[in-house]
């Protein structure tokens, strides 16, 4: 109810934002890693999108073509498994008898106070929820308000087409081990992307929409610079819970894919972060002396042949 509230407000104090024109050229962020008898596409995503981001680039639907299988960051049957809600519910609440206004700070608790009240909410029925949770409610509000959909998410799309297609799906992590991830986060780096939320919704907002831009047109380097980098810089806890350990998680498995000689090609659909920067899986994988080339048909010849 909270979420619902707060979406009637954002879509009143970010209307003058939400409003955009023509959408940009589609590039995708997609790279190909080879060796000698076998491949894996690696395919960034954006968790949430819109009804014009499609049709996908034709270097997207020619992977998916090529590819016998997928693997997304969690099985998709998982995805709606009645287990799933419940360990959301588990993660997203305190195991050490701690509350939301015990853990934040009173001027972010004000703060907070102040945005719920102002969409007819109550920070009561925050108080069993810690920061990430929060954060990622008031950040999901925002994307609903600027038109970005998880239902439009490119996760979903694909997860769509290859059950259509029968092509295999499964996970690169469980759900549990994700939550997990995002829970271990310290309350001090929670409570900082809170009030950084906070401060000034207009400007999560208008950086919401300028990573759903840089991804839009494949532009790997502002999108590294902007969200990857910063990530590292001002939460670096987050920053390796959330992507280096994971990334290095999934590497064994992804270079099984590749060691099967027997196996067919595998598109792999992860967001976009786990593919960036020196911690990336692209250079993760260009490290360890496989092939790696980017697919983009419509980018810059320096940029098609970089993996930065």
């Amino acid at each position: 109810m909270t979420l619902r509230l707060f979406v009637l407000l954002c879509l009143t104090l970010l209307a003058p934002i939400a409003r955009a024109g023509a959408p940009a050229a589609h590039h995708p962020l997609l790279w190909k890693v080879s060796d000698a008898d076998s491949a894996v596409y690696l395919l960034g995503s954006f968790h949430l999108l819109k009804a014009d981001d499609y049709p996908l680039p034709v270097e997207v639907e020619r992977a998916f073509a090529d590819s016998a299988a997928l693997l997304f960051e969690v099985d998709p049957a998982a995805m709606t498994a009645p287990e799933t809600l419940a360990a959301m519910q588990k993660y997203m609440g305190y195991s050490d008898g701690k509350t939301l206004s015990a853990v934040l700070p009173k001027s972010t608790l004000d703060k907070l106070g102040l945005l719920v009240g102002a969409s007819g909410g109550s920070l009561q029925a925050l108080e069993q929820r810690e920061p990430w949770a929060v954060n990622l409610s008031l950040t999901l509000g925002i994307t609903q308000a600027l038109g970005l959909r998880a239902d439009l998410g490119l996760d979903r799309y694909l997860m769509q087409r290859a059950a259509e297609a029968g092509k295999p799906m499964a996970g690169l992590e469980t759900v549990d081990a994700q939550l997990q991830a995002m829970d271990s986060v310290p309350y001090a780096e929670q409570v900082q992307g809170l009030d950084e939320f906070l401060a000034d919704p207009q400007k999560a907002a208008r950086q919401l929409q300028d990573l759903h831009a840089w991804w839009r047109a494949g532009d790997a380097d502002r999108l590294d610079a902007e969200m990857r980098a910063e990530m590292a810089r001002k939460t670096p806890q987050s920053y390796r819970l959330l992507d280096v350990d994971r990334n290095q998680a999934w590497l064994p498995q992804i270079e099984k894919r590749l060691a099967d000689s027997h196996r067919d090609n595998t598109l792999i659909v992860v967001g976009a972060l786990h593919l960036l920067g020196p911690d990336g899986l692209v250079e993760q994988l260009r490290a360890r002396g496989y092939t790696v080339e980017r697919l983009c048909d419509g980018c810059a010849p320096v940029a098609a042949a970089d993996a930065h």
